[in-house]
């Protein structure tokens, strides 16, 4: 019987979002993307949903998506920032696994573990809730139960496995050296899991207690990590004879399953142009007698296991001494000079912050729920979607009484507490190599989002959590300790209501911001907003109700921001106060302003409302960045006029002295660079027809000897060819196409190279479905731009290129 091939893609992110505001906030060394889920986007997971296969001369022949022809897992928190933030790559996700469905029977998505914690480390609670948390997320967006599951890390134990078993999931796959023993599954003596006994190509029962049992895969980790960390993805031919040399001999009985499993983020984040090589492997596999391509499910159900399995307790598949990197200095992950002992502390002190929480919830939780750990279960409802009806619904199944208001906040703090206690635990806080990375930082920050909830419930715990985080040694003696890391790098993220009204307040100033606004996971309502503007100073009071999205929480609270021009913002923020106190105050506020000194103005206002005050610097990441730029452009359009007069004004005499061979000056220099390049910017940027005056901007740069920036001119010329390939439509198609090639002319003449890929996808899924019925000279011009987008026409059913 002929082998079949499975290739399998663990895809993940942690949850990168701001706890507080459920946004990820820029990244900069993420650019030029926004952040690193939008740069790991870029670079893999949309292109292996529209991988290309290319002739040999570099032609598209094809567009593919890789998912349907690979098994994959999308874990919950990527899955979730991917439905939000990249909704096309998304849909092809989803849509592959119903493809899937339809050409084997069994899908090629499996679950996974909700937040990438190591189950083996996590408490008999954590361990289910993160199954059930998985499990209900793949429902709700693959619209099927799932059969497989990927453990985080491929972590295991006995515990996890009875716990996939008892949720009904049919099979996981581990590493090799993850096996202990084997042995024919109706008995018999057992076997050394070792090299030339284990074979990988076959499926095993395991029995984990309580009559329960589970089917584990063990891939082929040769080839593995020749993928991973070799040379293997430099062609897709290569990558499919090693997955055929890795068969075996063609004479061996019965069907066997070639099968790997990596990282997702190879095939084009670690390895560019991967998905490529995949892409074409995958067909190479296909189109060669006796290769199969399946997933895991589908084999399982032709082929069920013959043979039984014992695990090694504890492994995991990227660590070599079990589970120790998630706990303890055990070596892997360590980076020159650099000590891993803050790991076992860092640990230690998470696990009794969520042993505090943990009591705190039931104790709690009690009071509210018939089962508060059976609500905590089902809580992944509202996460996957906070809407009334859905709150409503799932508080009228979980809670003891009919759930007013009061009841409801205390019920959904509880529960968002849990979450972010489990977030916490992202494997990724322990992976590199010190606890001021991002990525624990980030759990760090799940914690004190955590530990706020707790105390807003009268749980205190943030002292002695610190007091216990001070034992985590950090590498960097800036930070001393994960308490300095937690000083320095968690505290400024806190946010409670005071600093959402105070945010709220300051945008006012620069911008519109209306009565009700959505402050990230925040909701504003505002009233009784009064704005007063002597000379170059603005006064602002009102009040303002903030309510959390994720517990519905309110508080009403008042306000005052003073603008003395520029940068210069101070602002107050109260609580507890009545309308008719906030009247009071406002109106004094008004009074001093009216007649005061700047001095008087801030002395009563921090009088009135507190000395703790709010400034630019208190507005949140994205809007701080557009606030600050817009007070820059005054400056900004000052430098443009004196640079401009500068420019015009010397220009015939700069042109003199180079065509006399005299050098040019700085200065001059300086000066057409920025003109030259604010002029080429616009020109790009305008919507219709690009302006002649763009090529003779491109001339006058060149005259002059300055250098185009590329990179800063190619998402212009990118985005222009997009806008007028996504309009070739109808009456207006030709004029369309013909201006994706003036902006391919310009780039080429511009010597930009412009980013086609979202371009070939628009004419590959838009435009060339029309070329069988389009008129000859449409048809003409869509061969044209086929070309000039690398298409091969042959392919595309066209005369020769």
């Amino acid at each position: 019987m002929s082998p079949q091939f499975c290739i399998h893609g663990h895809f993940y992110q942690p949850a990168r979002e701001h706890p507080w505001l459920e946004v990820v906030e820029i990244e900069d060394s993420a650019a030029p993307a926004h952040d690193w889920n939008e740069r790991v986007t870029a670079e893999c997971y949309a292109p292996n949903a529209a991988a290309r296969i290319l002739d040999d001369r570099g032609r598209i022949v094809r567009i593919v998506n890789n998912y349907e022809r690979i098994s994959f897992n999308v874990g919950p928190t990527l899955a979730r920032w991917l439905h939000r933030h990249a909704p096309e790559t998304y849909a092809r996700i989803v849509a592959a696994d119903r493809a899937s469905v339809a050409a084997r029977g069994r899908g090629n998505a499996m679950a996974q573990a909700y937040n990438h914690a190591i189950l083996p480390l996590a408490s008999a609670r954590d361990l289910m809730t993160q199954v059930r948390w998985g499990i209900a997320d793949f429902r709700w967006r693959f619209g099927r139960a799932p059969e497989g599951l990927w453990l985080p890390e491929t972590a295991v134990d006995l515990r996890t496995l009875a716990a996939l078993a008892e949720c009904g999931i049919r099979f996981t796959i581990l590493a090799p050296h993850q096996a202990a023993r084997v042995r024919p599954a109706a008995g018999g003596k057992w076997a050394d899991a070792g090299p030339g006994v284990l074979d990988p190509t076959r499926p095993y029962l395991c029995r984990v207690g309580r009559g329960l049992e589970i089917v584990l895969f063990f891939y082929e980790d040769t080839v593995a990590r020749e993928i991973a960390f070799g040379g293997l993805l430099e062609s897709g031919e290569a990558l499919a004879d090693r997955l055929l040399g890795a068969a075996g001999e063609p004479g061996r009985a019965g069907d066997r399953l070639v099968h790997v499993a990596t990282d997702g983020e190879t095939y084009g984040h670690h390895h560019r142009f991967g998905e490529m090589a995949l892409a074409y492997a995958m067909e190479v596999l296909e189109r060669r007698a006796g290769g199969r391509l399946t997933n895991y499910a589908a084999f399982l159900a032709d082929h069920p296991p013959t043979d039984e399995v014992q695990i090694r307790e504890r492994t995991s598949w990227s660590c070599a001494h079990g589970v120790e990197r998630w706990r303890s200095a055990c070596g892997c992950g360590a980076a020159g000079h650099w000590h891993l002992r803050w790991r076992q502390p860092f640990r230690e002190a998470l696990e009794w912050l969520k042993q505090e929480i943990d009591g705190h919830f039931e104790e709690a939780g009690e009071r509210i729920f018939h089962d508060p750990w059976a609500a905590r279960d089902a809580y992944i409802e509202v996460v996957l979607d906070r809407s009334e009806a859905t709150i409503s619904r799932f508080l009228a199944a979980y809670a003891r009484h009919p759930a007013g208001l009061d009841q409801r906040r205390a019920a959904l703090r509880l529960l968002e507490m849990e979450r972010h206690a489990m977030l916490m635990f992202a494997s990724d806080g322990w992976f590199f190599e010190d606890i001021s990375r991002p990525e624990a930082v980030q759990n760090l920050r799940h914690a004190a989002r955590a530990i706020q909830l707790a105390e807003a419930g009268g749980r205190a715990l943030e002292r002695p959590f610190l007091e216990r985080l001070r034992q985590a040694e950090s590498n960097v003696p800036a930070f001393g300790h994960g308490t300095g890391v937690y000083e320095r790098l968690v505290r400024p993220a806190i946010v409670d209501a005071r600093r959402v009204a105070a945010h709220f307040a300051i945008l006012s100033l620069f911008q519109p911001t209306g009565t009700e606004a959505d402050v990230y996971a925040y909701h504003v309502a505002c009233r009784d907003e009064q704005r007063t503007t002597r000379g170059a100073h603005t006064l602002l009071t009102g009040r303002a109700t903030v309510t959390s999205a994720a517990t519905t929480e309110s508080e009403t609270l008042s306000y005052a921001v003073l603008h003395f021009g520029g940068t210069d913002v101070h602002g107050c923020v109260a609580s507890g106060w009545d309308d008719e106190a906030h009247a009071a105050a406002a109106a004094a506020l008004a009074g001093v302003f009216g007649s005061g000194s700047v001095t008087e103005i801030i002395r009563q206002v921090d009088d009135v409302f507190g000395r703790q005050f709010y400034t630019l610097r208190d507005l949140f990441t994205e809007q701080r960045r557009q606030v600050l730029a817009r007070l820059s452009e005054e400056t900004i359009a000052h430098l443009e006029s004196s640079y401009r007069r500068l420019y015009h004004e010397s220009r015939a005499l700069m042109r003199t002295l180079r065509d006399a061979d005299v050098p040019v000056p700085r200065e001059f220099l300086m000066a057409a660079q920025f003109i030259v390049l604010t002029d080429l910017r616009r020109a790009l940027a305008a919507p219709g027809t690009l302006s002649p005056a763009a090529w003779d901007l491109v001339a006058e740069a060149r005259a002059w000897g300055l250098a185009l920036p590329s990179a800063e001119l190619e998402p212009l010329v990118r985005a222009r060819i997009e806008r007028h390939l996504a309009s070739a439509d109808g009456l207006f198609a030709i004029d369309n196409l013909r201006e994706v090639e003036q902006a391919l002319d310009f780039a080429a003449d511009a010597g930009i190279v412009p980013n086609l890929w979202q371009a070939q996808n628009v004419f590959a899924t838009r435009l060339a479905p029309q070329l069988p019925h389009a008129p000859d000279d449409v048809r003409r011009t869509l061969h044209n731009v086929a070309t000039r987008l690398h298409f091969s026409l042959e392919a595309m059913g066209g005369p020769g290129a």
